[in-house]
């Protein structure tokens, strides 16, 4: 009972904030302080949102599809990379600045480059997607493997293990909660990557749609499409809190034999 009562105590203050907000956006709309053009009202949005909605799926496919092709190949690239970076120092040393590196570069100043080459199909938005999710993954790999037990790798050190079964019984479970942390990032990510890619050019997707409507001034339908990507860019995280917990359930056990 007082677990359940903690947990609604924590939603209090970001529903609050929420609440918040949608007043200040109802306030500036009724009242007529910023003009409809500029700012839609929240009724013109949902409106919208719902008048479009059949639209909105068809486009979301295309996005959703790009992001999962892309999550998929940037988190294979990164545990591939994170893995050899850990295993061999000189290699860490020779390619993590050039990571950071890259993660400085706008990804709106990369994707008229990956549309010149690769023009307006899928490819260019599938790569974008690569680059934007790679590094968060990566990151907390390499983070989590350098977080492990010392004592742990040096006992099966001396029980005459292989690198192979440090890795796979110590260094790969140690790093899983900072992996499932850059997942939860890269999730969210992949979606606005694919949304930039499809500024840009292409037939189908949110980013499209997006482009579109805003050549015809339509700003609560340009409002709606924003309101559909944090809806999914949330519902992609909610589903990485739920893996993570699939996959680590000894967390969950630690944190209720806690709070208990």
């Amino acid at each position: 009972m007082i677990r359940k009562s903690g947990s609604i105590t924590n939603k209090i203050p970001p529903l609050a904030a929420f609440g918040v907000i949608l007043g200040l956006w109802f306030l500036l709309t009724g009242a007529g302080w910023v003009p409809s053009y500029m700012l839609p009202s929240p009724v013109s949005v949902v409106t919208a949102f719902i008048h479009d909605f059949p639209t909105l799926m068809y486009h979301s496919g295309t996005t959703l599809l790009e992001a999962f092709y892309g999550l998929i190949i940037g988190v294979a690239f990164a545990f591939i990379m994170a893995t050899l970076m850990d295993r061999h120092e000189t290699l860490n040393r020779a390619l993590y600045p050039v990571m950071v590196v890259t993660q400085t570069i706008p990804t709106v100043a990369i994707a008229p480059i990956l549309v010149l080459w690769m023009g307006f199909g899928m490819a260019p938005k599938i790569t974008l997607v690569v680059i934007t999710t790679f590094f968060p993954i990566a990151v907390s790999l390499l983070d989590g493997y350098k977080s492990v037990d010392a004592d742990a790798v040096n006992l099966l050190k001396t029980m005459g293990a292989s690198p192979w079964q440090i890795f796979y019984h110590v260094k790969f479970p140690s790093a899983l909660p900072q992996f499932f942390s850059g997942l939860k990032v890269s999730a969210s990510y992949a979606i606005v990557g694919a949304v930039i890619a499809e500024w840009l050019g292409g037939f189908e997707g949110l980013g499209v749609y997006m482009t579109r409507v805003r050549k015809a001034y339509a700003f609560d339908k340009m409002f709606a499409v924003i309101i559909l990507i944090v809806i999914i860019s949330l519902l992609l995280m909610a589903v990485v809190n739920l893996m993570g917990s699939a996959v680590m359930p000894w967390l969950k056990a630690g944190r209720s034999g806690r709070s208990s």
